[in-house]
């Protein structure tokens, strides 16, 4: 078969094979760090085929062939192409990319499974979407090279694919989609009084017209009916689409997701009568969590959950070190593992039905803070508590849930509990990457008596069913379930008497139902077990739960006035979530979303565990996360099971020496850091080379001095994903990772110290230099976030301070107007409508104010941030907080790790924080006022790279007394900052005179403890 470009194909105007496997050296094998490749010729389904092996090792990445071919793409057309192979479950693309390189458009079929026989793969207009690239045409036009990937997917391992036959064949405009013709139009007419009855063995025939893409086939009937769907091409040959056997009648939506049928019939398997017919296609549900959307907007509110219609909210629940992680939403549905199915209340209080849109809702946490979550519904004379946490102890963990009614009226009420399971992650819709949120489906359900057996098809087509257990403690007065034609989902308390259900749409339900008569004051608990045991004591496994947790998150204790404790509370559920979220060894932002373990989220929320004298899991995650560097001592940007990720992010390396050397500063232990050595210097060598790939002298031009001496462009940064950009943050995390490395050098005695130290002040140097040139280059008067484009993000910039010593040799008029500038963005956002949302990554402002000496913008940047908390009684952010808190948006994980991270390190930093260039603790910076009445604030154990320190302060402008204890002995010595306006008044140190430097009093680091009396 003769190989043409598909330009010259494509003039042709008619379906031709564009065989481009005839000559496999015209194809390029190619694959990412630690992955193996290779292209050959093998014998195909018509002549030759493209054969590419793959093998993963024990990394995560990606093998490819690639060629340059030339497409001008029509307007509508079939591609086609034939695979097989042998191998697991991978990640298939096909990628194709412009001439620039930069702009890509790809076909993902995830969770590739090869077949030894040959399939057709059949790839629309709708199928190719554009995937990344700065480009802001994204039509998909003219593309110059092809890509066929193999990308690491769940099992990775070794195998091939075969390719052979690629045809791009043409097409026509699609014709907008005729209207159907019925063989009774009586379906069609509208009038739901008109019927077409049929008996068993009797069809309804419907003609599209031409093939279409479906998703759903709405219909009407008058009266229950059993039947089944069928799809056809030429009315001879058909396939049953969906088979209903228990239908109840009245309006049956019937999902149809990949059908394309030119003719449809429905096919009676008893006596029916079917009033109306409508075809809805493709774009009208393209997903069952459209399709369920659409359902949910046309019922009344409160019968789907929330996040079909609207933006919901959640929180996480479980063990430290994350073998548990189930999910409590603020309506009080319970969500006991990664995508599993749930369990939602309903209510019937005098015979009156409640679900969580007739009722005003609260949220809280025990004690304020712990991870034992609940939602509260308030209704009248009544309320409804739905608890969750993990359980430890004294068996295997296991997720423990509770449902209690309190009668608050003076009147006895009938109430009755249903607590339905149903085919739906607390994780909604909108949730994806990781974890795709919303439905999620229940195949059968059986009761034994005791207990529900739930079954869920497996994640992959072709993995086994996963099969859950949920034990009610209280044995249910009534038991039911169906299937998704038994009301379409809608009506869970209503589900027919019955212990065992199967449904060919995976969308069966189960109820648990309680009735009781309550007496005034008197309450009914219903608490179940996510497992197949249950403890004996539901209220004691709680209290033994809240008394493990307080011990794990008091190691630095904290007083401050009743109007601060909030504040605490959330830095205690700050650390919990951030246990809670990781997996093992590995930290990870989330678990459900962000469900990887990132070295820069790692890294950070490893100082905020050290900080609070959680050393554990930082020095578990830095063994763990050492043993995925590459052999050239590339630092991967994350780790999953699928093992290290190939993508270069350049911060990467300075974060990885940065966890090592802090580990180090806050334990002590010489041994851990020594252990480390090899890595850590072979780190800081990669990250040296790539430092200098860019001193080059084509950087030195008047155009490029913004460039010289920098790390290479990244995609760290994800503002920078369409295109790498020379990030600045980068730059910042490599500063810290050439001071961790001199530090370790240092400490261990190592020859390189020299060598270190010269390497980190000429790219300090060039850091400072490029700013400078940026600032020149992009006529700004602010720090940017990348020097190649001139962007504004003070977010990014806050590292310069927080991390490196860099803030003193920075300019200061750039320096102060970066975080004004952030100020206003920030401010103006309550009166100001054109914005859409945030990430709270910017709390790390909070600590740049902190170190510019402007204490009040600090605090009231903390407390706008405060109020987006969503819900406020969980104490958490997601990554994404939205101007318009109920308009569905992507939230990230909810809580985010890495934002708690922030979070911990910004309120800590009010207390104190270390100055690197001065190589001081600076205390107080964020006490105003309000934080010195009364009793004043005391934080007793806050570790610090120099020790242990305790702290007390209380006090007014008059008079305020300071006492600082502990162990820590800053080689700088403390700083003290002025909390109050105008000079202080006389001070005295342990009884001596002192004087202060404006508002600054700067104390020797003794050992000992010191006590400040200032005023009279």
């Amino acid at each position: 078969m003769t190989l043409a470009t598909l330009a010259f194909l494509l003039a042709a105007a008619q379906p031709v094979a564009a065989e481009g496997f005839e000559q496999p050296d015209r194809w390029t094998a190619a694959a990412s760090d630690g992955v193996a490749s290779k292209v050959s010729a093998v014998p195909g389904d018509d002549g030759q085929a493209l054969r590419l092996d793959y093998d993963f090792g024990s990394v995560s990445g990606y093998a490819f062939a690639a060629r340059t071919l030339p497409i001008d793409w029509p307007d509508n057309y079939v591609l086609r192409l034939k695979l097989r192979g042998r191998g697991d479950v991978n990640d298939l693309q096909l990628k194709f990319t412009d001439a620039s390189g930069d702009n890509v458009w790809w076909v993902q079929k995830l969770n590739f499974r090869p077949s030894a026989q040959w399939q057709e793969l059949r790839i629309r207009p709708r199928d190719l979407e554009f995937a990344w690239g700065p480009t802001k045409d994204k039509s998909l036009r003219r593309t110059d090279r092809m890509e066929i990937v193999l990308v690491r997917g769940r099992d990775g391992g070794k195998g091939h694919v075969e390719i052979d036959d690629l045809t791009l064949e043409p097409l026509p405009p699609a014709p907008p989609p005729s209207s159907p013709k019925a063989s009774d139009p009586a379906v069609l007419d509208g009038d739901k009084s008109t019927a077409w009855h049929g008996r068993a063995g009797q069809s309804l025939t419907l003609d599209l017209g031409a093939p279409q893409r479906l998703s759903a086939l709405l219909l009407d009937w008058q009266g229950a009916a059993a039947y089944r769907v069928e799809g056809s091409q030429d009315k001879r040959a058909w396939q049953t689409l969906r088979a209903v056997d228990a239908g109840d009648g009245g309006h049956d939506p019937i999902a149809l997701h990949g059908a394309e049928p030119r003719y449809l019939r429905i096919r009676m398997i008893g006596e029916g009568a079917l009033a109306e017919v409508a075809v809805k296609d493709i774009d009208w549900a393209p997903t069952p969590n459209d399709f369920i959307s659409r359902l949910a907007s046309q019922a009344p509110r409160g019968r789907y959950p929330r996040g079909f219609t609207e933006q919901p909210y959640w929180t996480l629940v479980g063990t430290d070190g994350g073998a548990i992680a189930g999910l409590i939403g603020e309506d009080g549905a319970i969500e006991p593992a990664k995508g599993s199915y749930s369990v939602e209340p309903f209510l019937t209080v005098n015979g009156a039905p409640v679900d969580w849109a007739g009722v005003t809702t609260s949220q809280s946490l025990v004690n304020g803070y712990l991870p034992i979550a609940t939602t509260s519904w308030q209704g009248q004379g009544w309320t409804l508590e739905s608890t969750a946490f993990a359980q430890t102890e004294p068996d295997e963990p296991r997720l423990l849930g509770r449902w209690r009614v309190r009668n608050t009226s003076d009147q006895p009420r009938t109430v009755t509990l249903t607590l339905a399971v149903r085919p739906f992650q607390v994780n909604p819709p909108a949730q994806f990457l990781a974890q795709r949120g919303g439905v999620s489906p229940i195949s059968t359900i059986r009761w034994d008596g005791s207990r529900l057996h739930i079954r869920q098809p497996g994640p992959v087509a072709g993995d086994p069913p996963v099969d859950r257990l949920l034990t009610p403690m209280v044995t249910p007065q009534s038991v039911g379930m169906g299937g998704f034609d038994q009301g379409a989902l809608a009506t869970p308390e209503s589900l027919p008497s019955a212990t065992h259900v199967e449904d060919e749409a995976h969308m069966a339900q189960a109820r648990l139902s309680w009735t009781m008569r309550l007496p005034p004051g008197e309450t009914l608990d219903m608490p179940v077990a996510f497992a197949g045991s249950a403890p004996t004591d539901v209220e004691m496994a709680l209290a033994q739960t809240a008394d493990q947790w307080r011990q794990r998150l008091g190691s630095v204790t904290i007083q401050v006035p009743p109007a601060k404790q909030e504040l605490v509370d959330t830095l205690r559920t700050a650390l919990a979530d951030i246990l809670i979220s990781r997996d093992g060894p590995a930290l990870k932002p989330g678990t459900r979303s962000y469900n990887r373990s990132w070295i820069r989220d790692g890294a950070m929320m490893s100082d905020a565990l050290l900080r609070l004298g959680v050393n554990d899991p930082a020095i578990a995650f830095a063994d763990w996360y050492g043993g995925h560097l590459f052999a050239n001592g590339k630092v991967p940007c994350c780790v999953d099971f699928r093992g290290a990720d190939p993508v270069p992010e350049n911060d990467s390396h300075g974060e990885y020496i940065h966890l090592l050397a802090q580990l180090h500063r806050y334990t002590g232990d010489t041994a851990l850091l020594a252990r480390h050595w090899d890595r850590l210097d072979a780190a800081r060598r990669y990250m040296d080379g790539l430092r200098l790939s860019e001193r080059t002298a084509a950087n030195q031009t008047p155009d490029r001095q913004m460039l010289y001496g920098l790390l290479p462009p990244s995609i760290s940064h994800e503002a920078y994903s369409s295109k790498a950009q020379y990030s600045l943050w980068d730059d910042f995390w490599g500063l810290a990772g050439y001071d961790g490395a001199l530090y370790a050098a240092q400490v261990l005695g190592k020859p390189q110290a020299s060598a270190i130290a010269a390497q980190r002040d000429q790219f300090a140097g060039d850091i400072v230099n490029a700013i400078d040139a940026a600032a020149q280059h992009w006529s700004i008067d602010f720090i940017p976030g990348a020097t190649s484009l001139g962007d504004f993000d003070a977010t990014s910039t806050t590292m310069a301070l927080e991390i490196t010593a860099l803030q003193p040799r920075l300019d200061q008029r750039l320096l102060h107007n970066t975080f004004d500038r952030q100020w206003r963005r920030v401010t103006s956002r309550a009166t100001s409508a054109d914005w859409d949302d945030y990430t709270p990554y910017e709390l790390r402002n909070v600590s740049a104010m902190l170190r510019l000496g402007q204490p009040q913008r600090a605090n009231d940047l903390l407390a706008i941030y405060m109020r987006d908390r969503r819900p406020a009684g969980w104490n958490a952010w997601a990554e994404v907080v939205g101007r318009e808190p109920r308009a569905i948006r992507f939230l990230g994980d909810l809580p985010h790790a890495w934002v708690a991270s922030d979070y911990i390190r910004a309120a800590l930093d009010l207390f104190a924080y270390e100055d690197k260039a001065s190589e001081t603790l600076v205390l107080g910076a964020g006490m105003t006022g309000d934080w010195l009445t009364g009793q004043g604030v005391r934080i007793d154990g806050l570790r610090t790279p120099y020790g242990a320190l305790d702290l007390a302060m209380a006090g007014n402008a008059k008079r305020m007394a300071v006492t600082i204890g502990g162990g820590a002995r800053p080689t700088g010595g403390f700083v003290l900052r002025w909390p109050f306006a105008g000079a202080p008044p006389a001070t005295r140190v342990n009884g001596r005179s002192a004087q202060w430097q404006g508002d600054a009093l700067r104390l020797p680091a003794t050992g000992k403890p010191q006590r400040i009396v200032i005023g009279r």
